[in-house]
């Protein structure tokens, strides 16, 4: 095992270098050797938290275990683009939920072009292409009239037309990054373009396309997290309901009006704080979640239930670690984390105000 590259993930009050790199060599030991990333041994994978998990990788310099974890998607893609929603232990053959969703779809997409600007690795990306490319145009076909994602399509190929906000947030960036894929390749993709548009404005302006889960902590720092508000827009959002969701010296809650704060939802909501330019507040949120922190594997718990004083539940996620990890990379100037979140070089999609 090589040792992981933290001087950018050293951050006060979150990480020192040591507790860095125990936090990578953590993630690196709930890898498989074939690549899969589960969200811990013996429970299961779904592709959206394994590309999480491979990012974090990549922003700690581990480029060859991230690379494996791409060729394990290129590997058990669906002949639709798809991947499934659920493997045990990440043994493709031990499929637990043959729904296909449509933002753990996408979202290797993020992951492609992150791994990209970590490595410079033209063949990489060569070999990836046709990945996305079948993954993009999955998603795009449950995009509906108004721009919004369906979230899903089950088994027997009834596709569920009902968009959730967080996931329709999440696809947006993924494709803006596939975009940008795209556009290193010269390979340039209109309809892609047209789809992004449609469904920033959809996010931006139309929240009736989506089913109402205003509870979640994710929808509300989602649409910022995932590039569809910026600006004054992005910043008011966040200020709106700050006091509903963060609890100060815990984290922030994953549903109101529950007593439950989770790592993962706070790492990213640290993520889109940065990415405003809320330098400041994102540390205050990753210095409140220490208190998750397992000292003997350096993961983090999932979530904490404070009205009890109770980890609950009692898992060591990968994601949640992978998670933090980018957060820190992030405000430690690691550039293709940087890039990847902060959209410097991601196109936006075709005029999505001119879109009905």
């Amino acid at each position: 095992m090589t040792t992981p590259r933290t001087e950018h993930l050293v951050l006060p009050g979150v990480l020192t270098a040591g507790q860095a790199a125990a936090t990578v060599r953590g993630i690196l030991a709930v890898q498989r050797e074939d690549g899969a990333i589960p969200w811990f041994r013996g429970h299961h994978l779904d592709p959206w938290d394994h590309v999480e998990a491979a990012m974090a990788l990549d922003a700690a310099g581990e480029h060859e275990a991230a690379e494996r974890a791409y060729t394990w998607l290129a590997r058990h893609q669906n002949p639709d683009g798809s991947w499934y929603a659920a493997y045990a232990d990440g043994n493709a053959d031990e499929v637990t939920d043959r729904g296909r969703e449509t933002n753990f779809v996408a979202y290797v997409a993020v992951g492609v072009w992150h791994h990209y600007l970590a490595t410079g690795d033209d063949t990489f990306l060569d070999r990836m292409w046709p990945v996305v490319v079948g993954a993009i145009e999955f998603v795009l076909r449950l995009q509906q009239p108004g721009g919004q994602i369906g979230w899903r399509r089950d088994d027997d190929g009834t596709d569920t037309t009902d968009a959730l906000l967080t996931g329709s947030s999440s696809v947006h960036h993924a494709l803006r990054c596939a975009l940008a894929i795209a556009e290193q390749r010269e390979e340039p993709q209109p309809d892609w373009e047209l789809a992004a548009g449609a469904l920033r404005h959809a996010i931006r302006r139309h929240p009736e396309r989506f089913l109402d889960k205003g509870r979640y902590s994710m929808d509300w720092y989602y649409p910022v997290l995932g590039g569809a508000l910026t600006g004054t827009e992005a910043r008011s959002r966040i200020e709106e309901s700050w006091d509903r969701f963060v609890v100060p010296g815990l984290g922030v809650r994953c549903v109101v009006p529950n007593p439950w704060v989770t790592g993962g939802e706070s790492a990213e909501l640290a993520l889109a704080l940065w990415a405003v330019g809320e330098s400041d507040r994102a540390l205050d949120v990753l210095q409140s979640i220490q208190h998750l922190r397992d000292a003997d594997s350096g993961l983090y718990w999932t979530g904490y239930v404070f009205e009890d004083d109770a980890i609950w539940p009692r898992e060591l996620t990968s994601w949640t670690a992978g998670s933090l990890l980018l957060a820190v990379a992030a405000l430690g100037g690691h550039e293709a984390t940087c890039q990847v979140f902060g959209g410097d070089r991601l196109p936006r999609g075709l005029d999505p105000d001119c879109c009905v």
